[in-house]
């Protein structure tokens, strides 16, 4: 079994240090678990279960935690919720003393947000997502810093646009600076770290399992779902609309739902960590370009799944495979910017005339564009979404685009947009 280092545990113990109570949260099989007991391994450690009432937590939650005092680890709270109230008068015994509570949920549903209402200054939460690339290529986990990504929003704001260029190409060259795997067969195995482990052959029995699991399970115990074979019709849908503006209104027509079941259904997605969305970036609050969020799966393996790709040379001619290459590296934007913390948003952008860039970046008064092209050969005329975005907020503090797309190294495509290997570290 393969231990992949984790670039959130640096985080998650400082966090353990200062806060009475520290929650993990993720999609199902993401690795919560297997981080906390690597990390505390001399912690008392419980999981719950929804079909067992384990030691009478929920009949007698206070009887339990005389019985595990912290430190303790209890996995998958969400199948305990009456031991919220309990552990809060706990924390209160102990005038909130810190490294008392590690705790796991999959789903962001009641028992999350009394928590977070409950023991509001007390408690953190920390959101694991799949393997990053970093993490399936390095031994030791990574800090923020050390990631292209902090590095190129540091020089934007330094105004070393030409050494991050010449240090990233240098860093290419070197195989510690980069991620040699093969581009389609990371898509395509996703980033579940069981997924990483298994023969070519095994990996569309994982994605089958998982997608059972989460829609006759995990969606049942998670909310109202009424029909389970539309609700799994609705994720394949979902799937296939990956890096696409999502009009609520209009979802579910195809598979014949009420737009109110649609909708409820794709929060139900994100509280359970199958799904995300960028809101639209707008300077003025009141006058929005775009209403539409941008939305994304999680994991490109469960596309490709629901979308019956048998092999990773299957996706170099499928049509989604420029879209779920958007999908993975905005979620390596996403896992860069969890490790920085609260300090940065992430938006996308999209004018009436059809102008669009990925994701915006925002950070300490500075705006970063990210374009990002399924090519190895990015031309200038591919940079006219950033030139419009920056034409369009002449008063914003904007910085050099960025394009990440499949050069070799790095190079300037225009005088203020740089090309990035995708798979720089």
């Amino acid at each position: 079994m393969i231990n992949f280092p984790r670039n959130a545990t640096q985080h998650l113990q400082s966090l353990f240090a200062a806060f009475p109570v520290v929650v993990v949260t993720g999609a199902r099989q993401v690795g919560k678990t297997t981080l906390l007991r690597q990390v505390f391994p001399d912690l008392d450690y419980v999981v719950f279960d929804a079909s067992l009432d384990l030691e009478q937590a929920r009949s007698e939650p206070d009887l339990f935690l005389r019985n595990h005092p912290a430190p303790v680890i209890l996995d998958e709270i969400q199948y305990a919720p009456e031991l919220v109230a309990s552990i809060k008068r706990a924390v209160d015994a102990q005038h909130a003393k810190p490294g008392q509570f590690l705790l796991t949920g999959s789903q962001q549903w009641q028992v999350m947000q009394a928590l977070a209402e409950s023991l509001a200054g007390r408690v953190a939460f920390v959101e694991l997502s799949g393997l990053s690339l970093s993490e399936l290529t390095h031994t030791q986990a990574q800090t923020a810093s050390t990631f292209w990504l902090h590095r190129w929003m540091q020089a934007q704001e330094q105004g070393a646009q030409q050494a991050f260029a010449d240090q990233a190409r240098a860093a290419s060259r070197h195989a510690d600076g980069f991620y040699s795997g093969n581009l389609q067969e990371w898509l395509w195995r996703g980033f579940m770290p069981k997924a990483q482990t298994l023969d070519l052959a095994l990996v569309p029995d994982f994605w089958q399992g998982y997608h059972r699991i989460y829609v006759e399970r995990d969606a049942r115990l998670a909310g109202e779902v009424g029909d389970w074979h539309d609700f799994g019709r609705f994720v394949r849908l979902m799937s296939a609309l990956t890096a696409q503006e999502i009009n609520h209104s209009q979802l579910g027509r195809e598979i014949g739902i009420t737009p109110k079941t649609a909708q409820r259904w794709l929060r139900m997605m994100q509280a359970t960590f199958q799904w995300f969305e960028l809101p639209p970036f707008f300077a003025n609050r009141i006058k929005r370009v775009s209403k539409s969020p941008k939305g994304y799966l999680v994991d490109t393996g469960m596309a490709c799944h629901h979308a019956a790709m048998s092999s990773p040379q299957a996706l170099g001619s499928h049509p989604l495979f420029g879209a779920l290459f958007e999908t993975a590296m905005v979620c390596e934007i996403r896992k860069t910017l969890a490790l920085m913390g609260a300090s940065a948003n992430l938006y996308h952008w999209r004018a009436s005339t059809g102008a669009e860039v990925d994701c915006i970046i925002e950070r300490d008064g500075w705006l970063h564009p990210i374009e990002i092209k399924l090519t190895a050969q990015p031309t200038r005329k591919q940079t006219l979404g950033l030139q419009g975005f920056r034409k369009a907020h002449p008063d914003q503090r904007i910085g050099h685009g960025l394009m990440l797309c499949a050069v070799e190294q790095p190079r300037w495509i225009s005088e203020d947009v740089l090309a990035l290997p995708w798979n720089l570290l």
